[in-house]
C-alpha cells in the first residue's frame, strides 16, 4: 500500500501546507458538523517531521488518538473532524477512497472514490456558503 500518485505529485510541489481559497472545499450532498454543503481542506500534511506539526508519518499517532478506523491515513484534521486516505476497501494494488471522519458526531462519509477524484471536486468554502 502506497500514497496515491497523484498526492506525490502534490507533495512534490508543495510538501504540506495551506490551501487557496479558490479550493478549500469538497461539496457534499447530506449536511456534516461542519457545514450543510461541505467539507473543509484548509491544507494538507507532507512528508517528513517539523517541530510541532503532524506529518503522513505520524499517521498512527492521529488513528489511535481519536479513534479514527483503521487503515486509514489522516491528510488533515482538527482531531474531530478528517479527510483521510481509506485503504479498508483497496487492495495492494488498487488506489484508496477519500473518506471524512467525524469524531463528535460518530460518522463517516464517503467522499470520493480516489485521490485524484477528490482533488478534481476541490472548490472554495465562499461559493458554497453563498448558495
Amino acid at each position: 500500500m502506497g500514497l496515491p500518485s497523484s498526492l506525490l505529485e502534490i507533495l512534490r510541489l508543495q510538501n504540506d501546507g495551506p490551501v487557496t481559497s479558490d479550493w478549500d472545499a469538497f461539496p457534499t450532498a447530506v449536511r456534516t458538523s461542519w457545514s450543510d454543503s461541505h467539507v473543509p481542506l484548509d491544507g494538507l500534511m507532507g512528508m517528513g517531521r517539523r517541530k510541532g506539526q503532524l506529518s503522513l508519518l505520524d499517521t498512527p499517532c492521529p488513528v489511535e488518538e481519536w479513534g479514527l478506523p483503521s487503515p486509514l491515513v489522516p491528510l488533515p484534521g482538527d482531531g474531530h473532524c478528517w479527510i483521510a486516505l481509506d485503504y479498508r476497501s483497496c487492495d495492494r494494488q488498487g488506489e484508496p477512497s477519500v473518506t471524512w471522519c467525524d469524531t463528535d458526531w460518530d460518522t463517516e462519509l464517503n467522499l470520493a472514490a480516489d485521490f485524484r477524484t477528490f482533488i478534481e471536486g476541490l472548490t472554495s468554502a465562499a461559493t458554497l456558503d453563498a448558495a
